[in-house]
């Protein structure tokens, strides 16, 4: 997990600061950035149309369900 935030923070998609967990020991805590913000509305239109083209897909291959048609 943390290669992923690291390499996220190094491209300026998320920010991190250090302070104090509910248990009193230090913690970093990231937080998305707004150029993190609009990557993350890409990846999602993305990733909303693979699954649509899957979804299509897979539906096409579906045998008929008996008594319909």
């Amino acid at each position: 997990l943390y290669p992923a935030l690291w390499r996220l923070e190094s491209k300026g998609l998320v920010e991190a600061e250090w302070g104090l967990s509910e248990n009193n020991r230090k913690a970093k805590f990231y937080r998305l950035t707004s150029d993190g913000r609009r990557h993350l509305r890409q990846e999602t239109r993305t990733w909303e149309a693979y699954a649509a083209a899957v979804a299509k897909v897979l539906g096409a291959s579906q045998p008929p369900v008996e008594g319909e048609g």
